[in-house]
C-alpha cells in the first residue's frame, strides 16, 4: 500500500517520522523486514492526530513496545508501526510512602522493577526478568509463576483509534492469564500500587527470582520468552504447562533451518544469527502442529507475529 503524503505532512505535528525502517534491531528475535513508516510521537496531541489520520485513510496501525514478544515478517508490515519512546510516555511519579505509582506506558520495565525495589516497594519484582514496555506488560497481563502484573494495577489510562482518551478502573478489565481485553486500544499510562517494605529483602527475592529464572531459560540465546501459552481449564486457568508438554512430545532441540526448540526450556523457540522469520514461524506451527497429533491439544501461541 501507498502511505498519503497528507498522514504526516502537518509541519506544526511533533512527530519523529522514519520511512522504510527495518524494524529487526527491535525485536529480540532480531529477524523480520521493515515498517512502512515507524513513528514516535512527542505527546498525546500528536498521537491522537496520527490515530485518527490513519482511521480516515485507512492506514493499519500496530504499536511497537520492547520488542521482546514479537516476531515480525520477513516482508515486513504495511501501514504505520508507533513507538511511545519518547520522554512524555515515560514518566515516572513514585510516592514511596503510599507506594502509588503514575507510570507512563514506555516505560521500560525491568528498569521500573529495579526502582520500586530501590524504594522499598514490594509488588513487581515478581517480574523480575519478564521484558517488556509497562504498556505492553499490561496488554498481555505479563507475569509467570510468581505473579502477573494485573496484581499490581489500579487503573489504566488508554486511547482509541478515534485519538479519545479514557481511564479503565482494575475492576473494569478484563484481566485473564495472558489477557486484559485492551488489545484494541493504545495504553497510554497507568497507575500501581504497591507495598511498602523492606529494600533489602526485596532486593534479595529479586536476586533469587532472576537466578531461578536464569537457570531454567535460554537468556543467552535469541528469542520472545515463551512460545506458547499454558494450556487453561474452562476458567481459564492454567491447568498445565506448555513447556512440559512439548518436552513430553520428544520435541526438545528439533529444529527447522536456523530456529530451535530450546535445549534448555521446551517452551522457548530461539534463533540462530542465520535464522529467518519464516523459519521460526514453521517451527512454532510444526510444534503445534506435532503436540496436537500427540496429544490433542492445540497450543495458542504467546508469540505476537505481525502481520
Amino acid at each position: 500500500m501507498t502511505l498519503p503524503d497528507t498522514l504526516f505532512a502537518d509541519l506544526d505535528l511533533d512527530l519523529d517520522v522514519r520511512r522504510d525502517a527495518p524494524l529487526a534491531p527491535r525485536t529480540w528475535y532480531a529477524v523480520g523486514g521493515h515498517a512502512q513508516a515507524l513513528v514516535t510521537p512527542a505527546d498525546a496531541h500528536a498521537l491522537a492526530t496520527l490515530l485518527q489520520r490513519c482511521r480516515d485513510s485507512s492506514v493499519p496501525v500496530r504499536i511497537l513496545g520492547s520488542g521482546a514478544n514479537l516476531l515480525v515478517a520477513d516482508a515486513g508490515v504495511p501501514g504505520v508501526v508507533i513507538t511511545l519512546d519518547h520522554p512524555a510516555f515515560r514518566q515516572q511519579h513514585i510516592e514511596p510512602d503510599t507506594g502509588r505509582l503514575r507510570v507512563g506506558a514506555g516505560s521500560d520495565l525491568m528498569a521500573l522493577v529495579n526502582e520500586t525495589v530501590r524504594h522499598g516497594l514490594a509488588g513487581l519484582e515478581v517480574l523480575t526478568g519478564v521484558p517488556a514496555s509497562l504498556g505492553g506488560a499490561i496488554r498481555m497481563n505479563a507475569g509467570g509463576a510468581y505473579g502477573e502484573i494485573a496484581d499490581a494495577i489500579l487503573d489504566v489510562t488508554l486511547m482509541d483509534h478515534d485519538g479519545n482518551t479514557a481511564t479503565r478502573q482494575r475492576a473494569d478489565i478484563d484481566f485473564r492469564y495472558r489477557h486484559s481485553g485492551l488489545e484494541q486500544t493504545i495504553i497510554t499510562d497507568a497507575t500501581l500500587q504497591l507495598t511498602p517494605g523492606n529494600p533489602d529483602d526485596l532486593r534479595q527475592r529479586l536476586k533469587d527470582i532472576f537466578a531461578t529464572k536464569k537457570a531454567q531459560q535460554p537468556f543467552a540465546a535469541k528469542s520472545a520468552g515463551c512460545a506458547f501459552k499454558n494450556p487453561v481449564d474452562d476458567h481459564g486457568r492454567p491447568n498445565d504447562a506448555a513447556g512440559r508438554i512439548i518436552d513430553q512430545c520428544g520435541l526438545k532441540g528439533h529444529r527447522l533451518g536456523g530456529a530451535a526448540v530450546s535445549e534448555r526450556h521446551a517452551n522457548f523457540i530461539t534463533a540462530d544469527p542465520n535464522a529467518t522469520a519464516d523459519d521460526i514461524i514453521n517451527l512454532i506451527r510444526r510444534v503445534q502442529d506435532e503436540v496436537e497429533r500427540q496429544t490433542g491439544i492445540r497450543l495458542v501461541r504467546e508469540v505476537v507475529v505481525w502481520p
